[in-house]
C-alpha cells in the first residue's frame, strides 16, 4: 500500500486574481447537439451531483457537478439513441430524442430505488469471500483489451470558501487490459489545459500535495489498488485489512450492490485506508469504491500526502478522501469517474490563526476507444514528477474547448477567484 502515496503532483498556492467567466458548452458544430440539464431527486427535489449521464450504447458521457447540472455534446447521428442517467440509490432513467430536443434545458427527476433486498449484516468470513470471488472474476467482468480514454480533468484549490486556483485539462489515458493488469504501461497525455490563479499575496503558500492527472493510474482500484488492499491468499486480509461486515445493499444502475466496509487491522509504519467497496450482487464486479486515509495518526497522514512545504509552515491534514466509480456497458465494466479531496490547515509558527484549504481534483471519462491502434509515446507522457500547474497557461479563451465535453463548474467563478 505504501507505493500508493509515492506519486506527487502539486497544487501550488501561488495564484493570479483576474475574473473568470463561467465555463459553458461552446456553440456546437453543425452536426452536433448540445444537451444541458439539471438532475434532481423527485421526492426531496434536491439537486444531485456526480450523476452519470451517458449516450445509450455509446462511450460518450459526463457527470453532473455540485449543482446537479451537466452539459453534453453529442453528434446528431448518435442523438437518436437517447440518454441514460444513473446514480447510486436511484432507478436509472432513460430519455428519448424527443425529450432531448426540448428547448430551455432539461430537468431530470430521479426516483429513489426501493431496496428489494432487506438490509443485512453478515459477520464471519462471508464478506471476505465476496471480495475474494470478485477479485477472481476481474478478468471476466472487465475489458481484456487495452483502452484509450478521453477524460476531462479539473483541479481546484479553495482557501476557506474562496477559490484561489482553478485549472483543468482534456487528456488521453492509456489503460492496459484487466487480465494482465500491467500498470507500468498505463500512461497519461495532456492534450490541452488552462489555469486561473489568485494574485493576492496572502494566497501564496507554495505547498505541494499528492494528486493530479496521474490519479487515473493510481486510483483505479481494480487494476492497481486491490493487490495492495487485499490479496486472494488472505495475507493482507488477515494481517493488514479486516473485511468488517456487509454494510447493506443499495441500487446502482437498477442493479443491487453489496456494500462491504474495510478498515486497518493493525498499525504499520505508514498510513492505511478505511472505506467501502460496492460489488454487483449478481456479477460480483467492483462498481464503486469510497475510501480515505486513516487519520488516527496525523504524522503518518502528513507523510502520505505532503510532498513539499516552506520551512516554518505547519501542515495539518484534516481529511483525505477518494471516490472511484465504474460503469457497465454490455457485458463489461469500465472506469468512469475519479475524485480526490484533501482538506488541511496551514499556519506559520508564532502566528495565532491558521487558514483552511481544500484541494479538489476530479476526472471523468467522456469517451473511450477499445483496442487503440497506438498508445502514448514516452515523450508525450505526463511524468510522475511533473507539476500540472507548470504545464498549462492563461485561462480565458472563448473557443478553448471546441468540441470537447467538459464538466460545468459548481458555481459561477466570475468572482470566486
Amino acid at each position: 500500500m505504501k507505493n500508493f502515496v509515492g506519486f506527487t503532483l502539486g497544487c501550488l498556492f501561488a495564484f493570479l486574481s483576474s475574473g473568470i467567466t463561467p465555463l459553458m458548452a461552446q456553440d456546437a458544430a453543425v452536426n452536433e447537439l448540445v444537451i444541458t440539464g439539471t438532475v434532481k431527486n423527485k421526492d426531496s427535489r434536491k439537486k444531485l451531483e456526480n450523476v452519470n449521464v451517458s449516450v445509450v450504447g455509446n462511450n460518450i458521457g459526463t457527470v453532473t457537478n455540485a449543482d446537479g447540472t451537466f452539459s453534453l455534446k453529442v453528434a446528431e447521428a448518435e442523438a437518436f439513441r437517447g440518454l441514460e442517467v444513473s446514480h447510486i440509490g436511484y432507478l436509472t432513467t432513460h430519455l428519448s430524442l424527443e425529450e432531448l430536443e426540448k428547448t430551455g434545458g432539461l430537468t431530470i427527476w430521479m426516483i429513489p430505488a426501493p431496496n428489494l433486498l432487506s438490509e443485512i449484516v453478515v459477520y464471519g468470513n462471508n464478506p471476505r469471500v465476496i471480495v475474494e470471488e470478485a477479485i477472481k472474476k476481474i478478468p471476466v467482468n472487465y475489458s481484456g483489451n487495452d483502452n484509450m480514454l478521453t477524460a476531462f480533468y479539473r483541479e481546484t484549490v479553495q482557501k476557506r470558501r474562496r477559490y484561489i486556483s482553478v485549472s483543468e485539462a482534456v487528456m488521453d489515458v492509456y489503460k492496459t487490459d484487466y487480465n494482465s493488469r500491467d500498470v507500468d504501461r498505463d500512461k497519461v497525455q495532456l492534450l490541452k489545459g488552462r489555469r486561473l490563479l489568485s494574485q493576492k499575496q496572502s494566497d501564496t503558500l507554495a505547498v505541494k500535495v499528492v494528486g493530479g492527472p496521474n490519479l487515473s493510474l493510481y486510483l483505479d482500484i481494480v487494476i492497481h489498488r486491490l493487490k495492495h488492499f487485499f490479496s486472494v491468499n488472505c495475507r493482507y486480509i488477515n494481517k493488514c485489512i479486516v473485511i468488517h461486515h456487509i454494510y447493506g445493499t443499495v441500487n446502482l444502475d437498477n442493479r443491487m450492490q453489496y456494500v462491504v466496509s474495510f478498515r486497518p487491522r493493525v498499525s504499520l509504519m505508514y498510513a492505511l485506508f478505511i472505506g467501502k467497496l460496492y460489488i454487483d450482487y449478481e456479477r460480483l464486479s467492483f462498481t464503486r469504491a469510497e475510501f480515505g486515509l486513516d487519520m488516527a495518526n496525523r504524522v503518518k497522514a502528513v507523510e502520505a500526502i505532503l510532498h513539499k512545504k516552506p520551512v516554518g509552515l505547519r501542515f495539518r491534514p484534516q481529511e483525505v478522501a477518494y471516490l472511484v466509480t465504474y460503469k457497465q456497458q454490455g457485458t463489461k465494466t469500465y472506469l468512469n469517474y475519479i475524485r480526490n479531496v484533501i482538506r488541511f490547515k496551514c499556519d506559520w509558527k508564532k502566528r495565532l490563526f491558521s487558514s483552511s484549504y481544500t484541494a479538489f481534483s476530479e476526472m471523468v471519462v467522456t469517451d473511450r476507444t477499445e483496442s487503440p491502434l497506438s498508445g502514448i509515446s514516452n515523450k508525450n507522457t505526463f511524468k510522475r514528477k511533473q507539476v500540472f500547474y507548470d504545464l498549462v497557461d492563461e485561462y480565458w479563451n472563448e473557443d478553448f474547448w471546441r468540441n470537447y465535453n467538459i464538466i460545468e463548474p459548481t458555481e459561477s467563478l466570475e468572482n470566486a477567484v
